[in-house]
């Protein structure tokens, strides 16, 4: 049954890694060829057992395969059409989840009931946002308060699910997808917007108004006591209260996991209950004779557990654990015993059906990686080893038995995670948060003052070892066969004491850490225009050196491009460090990143037309003002910055946009011309100084294609083959004008645009001269719009 299980599993995930769905016309007929195989062959010889094995673990597959295919068509059939995208919708509907606060306004679920604009189509779940205002400007419409539960008629302009793809990098569609949500967008200021309802008393929305009950006790009883958001997030499953300061903090000790709803709460509470509930049940003799107290206190724990998890948000730890607790609840109800293998696969196949998604979850693997490392150090050795020995045993082998996957998903790993979860689970499951979630309790509100000063504690041993110089061992992304080979080696160091050769599994570590991706070699260059929506972000990697042009947009004031998709990036493509930073000029499309680069790796010089008073300036070792003029060689590739001129610093009127650093970079097999946001006026003293320099085999589009800008002069001086648009899906600029589109158009360049193309690549390279990509096109999934 377990190996069924997994080849069902591996089925399901097999369809999330597919560019396109399969029709189903005549695919479920496929799956009768190896039953009708398996029953035909007979079972006489170990050659034969061995066929039908094959045979009926190729039909698990296949059946997980088409199970999941059939659940994306069913979510994928309800989508916003394309002719109603940005357009005003009146709606009603209900606030379906927890509302999430921000600087710039609220975000949350909304489930439509009604569509009131006669021929709108609309899905059923969908996601808006209430802005009151950028975060980095002051509020201009204080936001009217939403809650769970609530019954409002809207007016909202949406868009079909659409995120920034590139190497590496979070992929927010499947994650919008997982979540059923079909549509994503704003609501618009209208006065017929209203609320109809106060409360609509439904399951789901009950469990959401409880969670938000807990936020608002949690927010009475801390305040802004500054782990007030660890706090909330160990209660209910709200990360969002984390501030990113926190989070690294929690990533480089490797006690993450323990900041989300782990299966050990769960199993704690759950546990705490069925005690408390057998303590108590076994005194009363008529409650007994009615039902044993080990029943009635399996029933509890079971409660207890379903109840904490959906509180938490049922995320799949929590998730992982309730099936686990509940099918190790139904065994001893029955009085089976059951295998904790056996456990741990129905858990898996239970997950696997109920959210065929999950598979693309890193908590997935990590939740159910980590249980499935603890019992195979654990059940069925000889001999009870010590507590104290057992623990650190375990402690040892999950933090072994999860590198690959922490490689490969993130690129990064705690070395110092034993020691801080040594004392971090204890002190937070145990004590912080029996005591966050009894201090939610009214008349115990003095227990979160106590939890947050545990908390505090915790946090101060935290920060000591988070500040270690080599806290976390960081690297290129594995290539793809070396994880496989890697866990077969922690698999062989870890089988038990006297196993001859257990050492042998250290050299199939090896390929996961010594075999680097491909990479420029030579006088080649590789460039890769990143996909940050409305801005700007270029890695360009010769065979030593590596530059960054720009860093992307902020979007709050503790997430940015930067911490957001380029230092993934830079971390996958194993650029441990850079040779240099320019930061064309202060708008923050542009900027917005810089200060998180200039944190997260090390940056030799930073050059850039930013105001002197500029905040980024104080994290760069060194800083310079870009000017025409300067250049530099690198592994035989010319580099030279065009614009602007050292006496334009001097002119107080000209516009940041004007003063953009503009860069040439040459190699034998063909340029490539980064303009930044320069406008007409630019261009023009560019075509007056330099026209010799500019003509280029790529040309990122001056200021994103917008009108001001690409004037016919400047655009058949460069003459690209491509030109490339970096923009936002549905910016709100319209960027690239149509009439600047038609103006290459005529000119015969290619067009590219980072919004369809994702992450854009150019390798220019000996033999090949140049090949491009696109991210979103090369490694398609069937959920990318």
């Amino acid at each position: 049954m377990r190996i069924n299980i997994f080849s069902f599993v591996s089925g399901v995930w097999l369809l999330q890694q597919q560019p396109f769905l399969p029709a189903f016309s005549w695919n479920w007929l496929f799956l009768a060829i190896p039953l009708v195989v398996w029953a035909i062959i007979p079972a006489s010889t170990k050659y034969t057992l061995v066929i039908r094995l094959l045979l009926i673990n190729t039909f698990f597959l296949g059946l997980g395969y088409l199970f999941a295919a059939e659940m994306a068509h069913h979510r994928l059939a309800e989508t916003l059409p394309q002719a109603w995208e940005g357009k005003d919708i009146q709606i009603v509907g209900v606030v379906a989840a927890l509302p999430q606060l921000s600087q710039s306004g609220t975000r949350f679920e909304f489930d439509v009931e009604q569509v009131i604009t006669p021929g709108a189509m609309v899905p059923s779940h969908i996601q808006l946002s209430w802005y009151s205002g950028d975060f980095h400007k002051p509020v201009e419409n204080p936001v009217t308060k939403v809650h769970a539960g609530e019954r409002w008629v809207l007016t909202v302009r949406l868009k079909r699910p659409h995120g920034n793809v590139n190497p590496y990098g979070f992929d927010y569609e499947a994650w919008l997808l997982e979540r059923n949500i079909r549509a994503t967008g704003s609501i618009r200021n209208n006065a017929e917007n209203q609320r109809l309802q106060a409360f609509i008393p439904r399951p789901s929305y009950l469990v959401e108004s409880l969670r938000e009950y807990i936020a608002q006790r949690l927010q009475q009883g801390l305040g802004d006591r500054p782990y007030a958001g660890v706090l909330e997030a160990l209660a209910i499953g709200e990360q969002s209260a984390v501030p990113q300061s926190q989070w690294l903090v929690f990533l480089r000790t490797g006690v993450n996991h323990l900041m989300s709803i782990s299966g050990l709460h769960v199993t704690m509470i759950s546990g705490l209950f069925l005690s408390l509930t057998y303590w108590l049940w076994r005194r009363n003799h008529r409650l007994v004779l009615w039902l044993p107290a080990r029943k009635a206190a399996l029933l509890v724990g079971v409660v207890a557990a379903l109840s904490y998890a959906l509180i938490a948000g049922f995320a799949v730890p929590a998730q992982r654990t309730f099936y686990m607790l509940a099918i190790v609840a139904a065994a001893l109800w029955a009085g089976r015993i059951t295998s904790v293998s056996v456990v741990l696969s129905l858990a898996l196949l239970v997950v696997s059906l109920l959210d065929p998604w999950a598979v693309l979850s890193p908590g997935f693997w990590l939740s159910f990686g980590a249980v499935a490392v603890i019992l195979y150090v654990s059940v069925g050795r000889i001999g009870k080893p010590h507590w104290f020995r057992e623990a650190i045993t375990t402690q040892w082998a999950v933090t072994l038995g999860l590198v690959p996957a922490l490689l490969v998903l993130f690129q990064q790993v705690s070395i110092i995670s034993p020691i801080a979860n040594a004392f971090a689970i204890p002190v937070v499951s145990l004590i912080v948060v029996p005591l966050t979630l009894a201090g939610i309790i009214p008349g115990f509100g003095f227990l979160l003052i106590l939890a947050h000063t545990v908390m505090d504690w915790c946090m101060q041993g935290l920060m000591y070892l988070s500040a270690l110089p080599d806290a976390v061992w960081q690297q290129h992304a594995p290539v793809a066969w070396t994880a496989p080979v890697a866990m077969f080696g922690i698999l062989w160091l870890l089988l038990p004491r006297g196993f001859p050769g257990r050492w042998l599994g250290a050299i199939s570590l090896l390929p996961v850490f010594l075999i680097l991706a491909p990479a420029p070699k030579g006088d080649a260059l590789w460039l890769t225009i990143l996909d940050v929506g409305q801005g700007l972000s270029v890695v360009a990697k010769t065979e030593h050196h590596a530059l960054l042009y720009d860093t992307g947009p902020g979007f709050t004031e503790e997430s940015d491009s930067g911490n957001r998709v380029i230092l993934p990036y830079l971390r996958g493509a194993g650029i441990r460090n850079l040779d240099g930073l320019i930061v064309t000029h202060n708008d923050l499309d542009h900027s917005g990143g810089a200060i998180s680069v200039l944190d997260g790796i090390p940056v030799e010089w930073m050059a850039s037309s930013l105001p002197l008073d500029s905040p980024i300036l104080k994290h760069a070792s060194q800083s310079k003002r870009c000017y025409a003029g300067q250049s530099w060689q690198w592994d035989g590739i010319f580099f030279e910055m065009l614009y602007p001129t050292s006496e334009s610093y001097l002119n107080d009127t000209l516009k940041d946009n004007d003063r953009s650093c503009v860069l040439k970079i040459v190699t034998p097999y063909g340029s490539v011309l980064l303009t930044g946001d320069i406008e007409r006026g630019a261009e023009q003293e560019l075509l007056d100084r330099a026209p010799q320099s500019l003509k280029s085999t790529i040309l990122l589009a001056p200021h994103h294609g917008s009108k001001t800008s690409s004037t016919e002069e400047f655009i058949a001086k460069v003459a690209p083959d491509d030109v490339v648009f970096t923009v936002g899906y549905r910016n709100r600029y319209g960027h690239p004008k149509q009439q600047i589109i038609e103006r290459y158009n005529l000119l015969g360049s290619k067009l590219i645009r980072s919004d369809l193309g994702g992450a854009i690549e150019y390798k220019f390279e000996k033999n090949l001269n140049l090949i491009s990509s696109e991210y979103r096109q090369e490694h398609h999934r069937y959920w990318w719009d």
